[in-house]
Formats: structure tokens, C-alpha cells, sequence
């Protein structure tokens, strides 16, 4: 069974910089895009960023181009959102998940994780 175990989320001020990390088990993710999608109150979860495992091959939502990176450390089966610039909009429950696929999608996603939340203050 896979589980992805989120970690890194907080409180920070506009233009700081936070660290996600998303810790996976439970299967072999060589074929596997995975990724993060994130939700804020009263809004539709959305698509953030995603990794394909073995490719490297990364997408990012165009509202994050730019200011997050997601990178793999293959050693530990964990991957990173490295966050940069955030913005009061950024706020919301921020998921790890795991699909099928190059991109990581609604459609695609097999596995979610618990969420950690961000908080960005202006």
C-alpha cells in the first residue's frame, strides 16, 4: 500500500520561503509521476508541480513558474517543493500525490497524502 507522509509546511511572511517534503513507501515509483497539488478554503484543489520518478521530467502550474522547484532525492524516496517568493495566495492545504503518467493530474492521481498547510501572511 503506498503512503506518502507530508512534511514542512508553516506559518511565513509574504516573500519568505518554505520546504515541503513528501516521503514515499510502499511501491517502486520509477514509473510514477509524482507530485503536489494544493486547496484553499472554498476553492477546487489544483495542480502545483510533479516529478516523473525516473525522467526527471518536472511541470509546473503557470501561477508558480518560477518561484517553486521540485526535486527528488532518489536515496531516501522523498521528494522536495522548494518554495521561494510566496504570496498570501499561496495559501492553502498543500497534498502530496502519486499517478501514473509523465504529469501528475486530477485524473491520474492514485494516492494522496494527509496535507500540510501553508499559510503565507501579508
Amino acid at each position: 500500500q503506498v503512503q506518502l507522509v507530508e512534511s514542512g509546511g508553516g506559518l511565513v511572511q509574504a516573500g519568505g520561503s518554505l520546504r515541503l517534503s513528501c516521503a514515499a513507501s510502499g511501491r517502486t515509483f520509477s514509473n510514477y509521476a509524482v507530485g503536489w497539488f494544493r486547496q484553499a478554503p472554498g476553492k477546487e484543489r489544483e495542480f502545483v508541480a510533479s516529478i516523473h520518478w525516473s525522467l526527471a521530467v518536472t511541470y509546473y502550474a503557470d501561477s508558480v513558474k518560477g518561484r517553486f522547484t521540485i526535486f527528488r532525492d532518489n536515496a531516501k524516496n522523498t521528494i522536495h517543493l522548494q518554495m521561494n517568493s510566496l504570496k498570501p495566495e499561496d495559501t492553502a492545504l498543500y497534498y502530496c500525490a502519486v499517478g501514473s503518467g509523465v504529469r501528475l493530474t486530477r485524473s491520474s492521481v492514485n494516492s494522496w497524502g494527509q496535507g500540510t498547510q501553508v499559510t503565507v501572511s501579508s
